[in-house]
C-alpha cells in the first residue's frame, strides 16, 4: 500500500517530463528538432510517436496563434475604421469653411440670426444629398442610354432652362420608358421603376429626416430648455480655458456676453400698463395691418393667376419664334418673384406702426404673414400646373412644368441677391447719410427664412419634373451664404433688443415640414396617381398614370411565391392609401388646410373663374379641382381602373424577386 503513491509520483514525473520534451521540441526549428529526436535514447517506434506528437502540438500552436492574430487584426481594423471616420469628419469640417463665420455671427448678432445661417447650411446639405441620389440612380443610367444632343447651345439657356437643356437629363421628358443597359445573364434596369422608386424613397428619407430634426430641436429648446439655459452654469463653466488665440478669445467673450444679454432680457421684461383706449388703439392697428397683409396676398394671387394664363397662351402661340417664346416665358417668374420679394419688404415696415413689446412676437407675426403669402402663391401655381397645363395641348407638359420651376428658382435667386443690395445696402446708406433717424437696418429674419423655404418647396415640387434641380439649389444656396454673410457684417446691426432665439430653429424646421413638405407630398401624389403622362415624352409615356408602372410590376410578381411579401405590402398599404385618397374629403373652412388638401379625383372640366378674389375662393377652387365624378375624367373614369395591370404586364418582361 505504501508503494502505490510512489508509483503514482513516478508516473506523474514521467508524464510531465514527456510533455516538457514535446513542448521544447515544438519550439525548435525543423533541423534542430530532427537532430534532437535522433539523440533521444529510445527505439525508432517511440521516436516516431514523439515526432508525430510534436507535429500535432505545432499545429495547435499555429491555430491558436492565427486566432490570436485574427483577434488583433480585428482590433486593428476597428481602430483604423474609427480613425478613418474621424478623418472623414475632419475633411467635412474643412469643406464647411463657414463654421468659423457662423460662430462669429452668433457672437455678434445673437442666436436668432445664427439660427438662420444654420438653417441655410442645413438646406445646402439637404440638396447635396438629393443631387447625389438622383444623379446616381436616374441621370447616370439615362446618360448611358441617351443619344447625343444636336441642339445648339446659347447662353440664354441658363436663364430660361429651355433650348439645349430640353433634351438633357435635367428634365423628366428626356428619360426613356424602356430598359437601360441590358447585360447578358443580368437583370435590365427599368427606368420607370427606377424613377418612381428613387423619387419615392428620397421623399421618405426627407420625411424621416425632418421628423427627426424637428423632434430633436423641439426636445432641446422647448421641452427641456433648462439643459441649455442655466445661467449659473454659463457664468461659472462656459469659458474654454484651452482657447489661447487672441481673436478666438475676443469672439468667445462676445459670444458669452450676447448669451447673457439674451437671458437677462427675458428675465427683466417691462410690463406695460395700458389704458383701455390705448389697448383698443393697439388692437385696431394690428387688425388693420392684418387686413392689409391679407389684401396684398389676395391681390398677388390674382395677379399671378392672370399672368400664368398669359404665360400658357404665349407658349401655345405658333406664330412666335422659339426665341420669342423663351423670352416670353420669363414674364411669369419675374412677376412671381416681384410679388415674393416686394410684399415681404412692405410687411417689414409694419414694425414702425405695430410696436410689439417682445421682439419674438414681431418675428413670429412677420413669419405668419409671409407664410400666408408664399403658400398662397405656390397653391395658385400648383393649380395652374396640374389643372390647366397638364390638361392643355402642351406636347410634353412635364418638361414645361420643370422649365417653369427652373425659371422661378433662377429669377428668385437673382431677386434674392438684388434684395441684399437694395434692401440692406441702400437702407444702410439712407440710414447713415440721408435720414439718420432710421439708423442701420436690422437683419430681417422672417423675410429671409421664408425665401429659403419657398425656394426649397419649389425644388421639392420640381424634383419629379426635373430630377437635377437640386444642383441649381446647391449653387444658389452656396452663393447666398457668402452674400448674406457679407451683407450682414457690412450693412446690418445687431438687434436693438437682445432676445434669445434658440427656439427659432425649431420654428424653421416645422415650417419646412408643414405646410411646405406636406403640401409637396400632396402635389406629387396628385401627379403620380391622377395625372395622365404625356404621350410622346417622359418615362411614363403610354400609361394612364405614373403609378401604373408599379401596378404592372406587382402583377408580374404575383406569380412568384417568393415575392409574396412585396405583393402583400402593395395590397395592404399602398392600395389602401390610394382608396383613402379617393374617399377623403377635407373641409374647405380652413384656408391653410384647404390650400393643400388635394384629395379625390381631379376632373378635367372643372370650372375656373377668371379672377380669384380672395384666399377662401382660391382654396375652394383647389377643392373643386380635386373633386368630381370619375366618369368625367377622360383617362381615369368610367370603369377604367388606374392600375392597368393586364396591359402593363403584357408590355413588360419584368424580373421576379
Amino acid at each position: 500500500m505504501h508503494e502505490l503513491p510512489t508509483v503514482l509520483i513516478f508516473i506523474a514525473i514521467f508524464i510531465f517530463a514527456e510533455e516538457k520534451l514535446i513542448n521544447d521540441l515544438s519550439r525548435m526549428s525543423t533541423h534542430e528538432r530532427v537532430r534532437a529526436i535522433q539523440k533521444i535514447p529510445k527505439s525508432m517506434k517511440e521516436k516516431r510517436e514523439i515526432r508525430n506528437r510534436v507535429l500535432t502540438e505545432r499545429k495547435k500552436k499555429s491555430y491558436n496563434q492565427d486566432a490570436h492574430l485574427n483577434c488583433c487584426a480585428q482590433c486593428f481594423y476597428n481602430i483604423a475604421l474609427v480613425r478613418s471616420d474621424n478623418s472623414f469628419v475632419d475633411c467635412l469640417q474643412l469643406f464647411q469653411f463657414w463654421q468659423k463665420t457662423l460662430k462669429d455671427i452668433g457672437s455678434q448678432f445673437g442666436t436668432s440670426i445664427h439660427s438662420y445661417f444654420v438653417f441655410l447650411t442645413w438646406l445646402l446639405t439637404f440638396n447635396i444629398f438629393s443631387f447625389l441620389i438622383n444623379f446616381s440612380f436616374l441621370a447616370i443610367p439615362q446618360l448611358i442610354a441617351s443619344q447625343p444632343n444636336h441642339l445648339s447651345f446659347t447662353s440664354l439657356e441658363f436663364l430660361t432652362g429651355a433650348g439645349y437643356f430640353t433634351n438633357t437629363v435635367l428634365y423628366s421628358g428626356f428619360y426613356t420608358n424602356g430598359t437601360v443597359g441590358k447585360i447578358e445573364n443580368g437583370s435590365p434596369y427599368y427606368m420607370q421603376l427606377a424613377y418612381i422608386f428613387t423619387i419615392g424613397i428620397y421623399f421618405i428619407i426627407c420625411f424621416l429626416s425632418l421628423i427627426y430634426s424637428m423632434a430633436k430641436s423641439f426636445r432641446n429648446h422647448i421641452v427641456m430648455p433648462q439643459m441649455h439655459s442655466r445661467n449659473a452654469a454659463k457664468l461659472l463653466c462656459i469659458w474654454d480655458f484651452g482657447v489661447v488665440d487672441e481673436k478666438a478669445v475676443q469672439m468667445n467673450q462676445k459670444n458669452i456676453s450676447t448669451q447673457i444679454k439674451e437671458a437677462l432680457s427675458e428675465m427683466h421684461v417691462e410690463s406695460l400698463n395700458l389704458s383701455l383706449q390705448q389697448r383698443v388703439l393697439r388692437i385696431s392697428l394690428h387688425l388693420a395691418m392684418w387686413s392689409l397683409s391679407l389684401g396684398l396676398a389676395v391681390g398677388s394671387c390674382a395677379g399671378i393667376y392672370f399672368f400664368s394664363l398669359v404665360n400658357l397662351e404665349l407658349f401655345l402661340n405658333e406664330k412666335n419664334t422659339q426665341l420669342q417664346n423663351e423670352a416670353a416665358m420669363l414674364i411669369l417668374p419675374i412677376v412671381v418673384s416681384l410679388f415674393n420679394h416686394v410684399m415681404p419688404f412692405l410687411y417689414s415696415f409694419s414694425r414702425l406702426v405695430e410696436k410689439f413689446t417682445y421682439p419674438r412676437h414681431q418675428i413670429y407675426t412677420a413669419i405668419i404673414r409671409n407664410v400666408i403669402l408664399k403658400i398662397s402663391i405656390i397653391g395658385i401655381l400648383c393649380y395652374y400646373w396640374l389643372n390647366i397645363v397638364a390638361l392643355s395641348k402642351v406636347e410634353c407638359w412635364e418638361t414645361f412644368i420643370g422649365q417653369d420651376i427652373y425659371r422661378l428658382l433662377i429669377v428668385d435667386f437673382v431677386c434674392c441677391l438684388l434684395g441684399s443690395f437694395f434692401g440692406e445696402f441702400l437702407l444702410r446708406l439712407i440710414g447713415t447719410k440721408c435720414c439718420k433717424k432710421l439708423g442701420v437696418p436690422e437683419f430681417d429674419i422672417a423675410r429671409n427664412v421664408l425665401d429659403l423655404i419657398y425656394a426649397q418647396t419649389l425644388t421639392w415640387i420640381g424634383i419629379f419634373f426635373a430630377p437635377l434641380l437640386p444642383v441649381i439649389q446647391m449653387i444658389s444656396f452656396f452663393i447666398i451664404i457668402c452674400v448674406k454673410k457679407i451683407s450682414l457684417l457690412k450693412n446690418c446691426q445687431p438687434p436693438r433688443k437682445a432676445w434669445r432665439g434658440s427656439q427659432m430653429n425649431t420654428v424653421f424646421v416645422f415650417l419646412l415640414f408643414f405646410p411646405s413638405f406636406v403640401g409637396v407630398l400632396s402635389v406629387v401624389a396628385v401627379t403620380v396617381w391622377r395625372r395622365k403622362p404625356s404621350e410622346t415624352c417622359g418615362p411614363f409615356r403610354g400609361l394612364k398614370a405614373p403609378f401604373e408602372a408599379i401596378s404592372g410590376w406587382i402583377s408580374v410578381l404575383s406569380s412568384s411565391p417568393s415575392s409574396g411579401w412585396v405583393v402583400w405590402i402593395y395590397h395592404n398599404l399602398i392600395k389602401i392609401s390610394n382608396q383613402w385618397w379617393d374617399s377623403k374629403n377635407f373641409s374647405t373652412g380652413s384656408v391653410g388646410v384647404a390650400w393643400w388638401a388635394w384629395q379625390g379625383k381631379v376632373t378635367a372640366k372643372s370650372p375656373f373663374p377668371p379672377h380669384p378674389t380672395s384666399l377662401l375662393s382660391s382654396s375652394v377652387l383647389l377643392c373643386r379641382a380635386v373633386k368630381g365624378d370619375p366618369a368625367d375624367q377622360p383617362g381615369l373614369g368610367g370603369g377604367q381602373r388606374i392600375d392597368g395591370v393586364s396591359r402593363a404586364s403584357q408590355r413588360w418582361d419584368l424580373p421576379v424577386l
